[in-house]
């Protein structure tokens, strides 16, 4: 069967990016004025939910269970259904366990699929065009996105749409999107046979560290910088869309050009300009009293996220090949072990110092500086860092069987 050029993997993954990226907007545009307008909700019931939606990602590493019975790209589009129905019932439940209940079906949806398209992308995708296919797929959820945004600025400044209206639509797209991606696309196969176990190995301990911080330092980002926009200077839905709407343009024009400067730069440069400039953002948090001076520092936040294409490029040059599936489901449970426990932690904090929440932000981001020195300027298999124990390429720290 002849593949036709838009058949082809790469649009693949950045079709569900998309469709994705619409269906998350809505929840991500809606969510603090839905919690606090709608629920009543205060810091501390926020960092319950935020818990709650992290608890599947803590589960990821159940997705290699799953591929014992279906595949990798079947998954993707199914989760990315499953997703899109949790975000399209959102709405219909405006109570504090109807919202609870809606996040975590949404969330295992958007973590079963996001781990699914990162290990497709390593394993179709050649090393050197990751980093810049990567920042294509940031592209095409960022342009859905602004689309989504847009609407929903015009439906809640102009329109005054429902709460329930918004979500049913933006979790539709979603749902098109999986039964579409179903049936255009064929099957692709994988190069290497993928490792059917959950693998740990003592080479990868960097990979595992700068995953873990990440996630813990991407809550605070997610939970809190949103929040305090609506809290603290009174953001309405429709601002509060208009700087999501800034985000994504920007993202939409940039991501794909960091994705091509990480290959330039190599990960460690790129790693290394994150981290510097996420401590004086997460710094600048912590003591902004202007709302337009904490708007900036959020646009600024979130075009840091396409650096973090880093962290995967990096493991991609170091992994056997046939671990790709495994350890994209074992890093996303690692990116959630600090996810599940700060919200709730750092939601009671709140209540008494905003301010040291993005202070431990900032702590986190430093941490994560120090790990980027580690990183060789060519990582390979055997060059995995510049200081530390040196492991060989089947040392196995665990390997649980399925």
């Amino acid at each position: 069967m002849t593949v036709k050029q838009w058949q082809k993997p790469e649009y693949l993954l950045m079709v569900t990016a998309a469709g994705w990226g619409a269906g998350f907007a809505t929840w991500l545009a809606l969510l603090n004025n839905f919690a606090v307008d709608a629920i009543n909700f205060t810091g501390r019931e926020i960092g319950i939910l935020q818990s709650l939606r992290e608890v599947p990602g803590l589960l990821a590493f159940t997705v290699i269970f799953v591929l014992l019975i279906i595949s990798e790209q079947r998954l993707l589009m199914i989760s990315l259904l499953v997703f899109g129905i949790g975000v399209a019932i959102t709405g219909l439940f405006p109570s504090e366990i109807g919202f609870y209940l809606t996040t975590i079906l949404m969330s295992v949806g958007f973590h079963y699929h996001e781990t699914l398209r990162q290990s497709l992308t390593l394993q179709l995708v050649s090393k050197d065009r990751t980093p810049l296919v990567m920042g294509r797929q940031i592209s095409a959820q960022a342009f859905a996105s602004l689309a989504v945004y847009g609407l929903i600025y015009c439906a809640t400044k102009f329109a005054g749409m429902d709460f329930a209206i918004i979500y049913a639509l933006g979790g539709g797209v979603a749902i098109f999107t999986a039964l579409i991606t179903w049936s255009a696309y064929p099957l692709f196969g994988t190069k290497v046979h993928q490792t059917k176990t959950i693998v740990l190995r003592k080479r990868y301990w960097l990979y595992y560290a700068l995953t873990f911080l990440s996630g813990a330092r991407r809550q605070i980002f997610m939970v809190f910088a949103g929040f305090m926009m609506v809290e603290k200077f009174d953001y309405a839905i429709s601002t509060i869309t208009a700087l999501y709407l800034l985000n994504h343009a920007i993202n939409i024009f940039l991501a794909p050009k960091i994705g091509r400067l990480i290959s330039h730069w190599g990960e460690r440069k790129a790693l290394i300009f994150e981290y510097v400039g996420l401590m004086m953002v997460f710094t600048g948090y912590a003591f902004v009293e202007d709302s337009n001076l904490a708007a900036g520092l959020y646009v600024v936040d979130h075009l840091f996220f396409a650096f973090a294409i880093g962290i995967k490029s990096y493991f991609q040059k170091i992994a056997d090949p046939k671990d790709m599936a495994s350890t994209a489901s074992v890093s996303f449970t690692i990116n959630h072990i600090a996810a599940v426990v700060i919200p709730v932690l750092f939601g009671i904090l709140w209540l008494t110092s905003p301010a040291s929440v993005f202070l431990a932000g900032a702590a986190m981001a430093a941490f994560s500086l120090i790990c980027s020195f580690n990183i060789p300027r060519q990582p390979a298999p055997g060059n995995e860092t510049i200081k530390g124990p040196r492991f060989p390429q089947d040392d196995v720290l665990i390997a649980e069987k399925i």
